[in-house]
């Protein structure tokens, strides 16, 4: 298992590689981050299932404002020599001109917000999350009550890295799905500071029976859920 996974990785990688050396006729200039509640922003074929929907939401309702760093930019980072090894300076190896990006929008953020540093949930949207077939539940990174430009940047590096991971892969292998088209857009949005955190499942997970609901709480930002 583990011998094929380091396969499925080296793969991955050399197919970065190869983008790197491919046509870049598309520019650099290709929006890379949207806006809940941009009409781009709810399309998840750009930013994953779990942001699109959220974006969805902000078109009707009041949810905590946000933003989300498409794949688009994790396919450019790629090829600007982004590594998606683990390294402890994740921050500092993202590309220059994405790093300013994304630091302009967490700025941009904490003005809308009325606080010069805001707390922030960083999260995964993989483009194959939550499938009918597959969810990858608990295969990609989230970061809770980050706050700063070089933390964020940081954390979405690392949402990035978390997609290609071990377990991911594996669990990619397992499901029969490519691993060399991985798509992953990373969703930074205003933490609220709850004192009750929960899911709610419109059917058993465990049974799959629809005539039950199960709802999981914790205390806090639901990290244990």
């Amino acid at each position: 298992m583990i011998y094929s996974t380091l396969l499925q990785l080296q793969h991955v990688q050399e197919r970065g590689f190869n983008r790197m050396q491919s046509d870049t006729s598309r520019g650099q200039d290709q929006e890379t981050i949207f806006w809940l509640g941009d009409p781009l922003c709810s399309d998840p074929a750009l930013v994953g299932g779990k942001a699109a929907n959220l974006s969805l939401l902000a078109e009707s309702f009041a949810i905590p404002p946000g933003f989300a760093v498409t794949s688009e930019a994790l396919d450019q980072a790629i090829k600007s020599g982004f590594s998606v090894e683990t390294t402890e300076v994740e921050g500092e190896l993202l590309p220059e001109a994405l790093y300013e990006l994304i630091c302009e929008a967490y700025r941009s953020l904490s003005e809308r917000c009325g606080q010069e540093q805001v707390s922030v949930a960083v999260r995964s949207s993989a483009l194959d999350e939550d499938g009918a077939s597959s969810s990858f539940a608990g295969q990609h990174a989230t970061f809770l009550n980050v706050s700063g430009e070089e933390a964020v940047a940081a954390a979405i590096a690392r949402c990035w890295r978390s997609a290609f991971s071990a377990p991911a892969l594996y669990y990619r292998s397992q499901q029969g799905i490519d691993s060399g088209s991985i798509g992953m857009a990373v969703l930074v949005q205003q933490l609220l500071p709850a004192e009750v955190s929960a899911v709610a499942f419109s059917a058993n997970p465990v049974t799959g029976d629809r005539g039950e609901v199960l709802i999981n709480a914790s205390w806090g930002l639901g990290e244990s859920i």
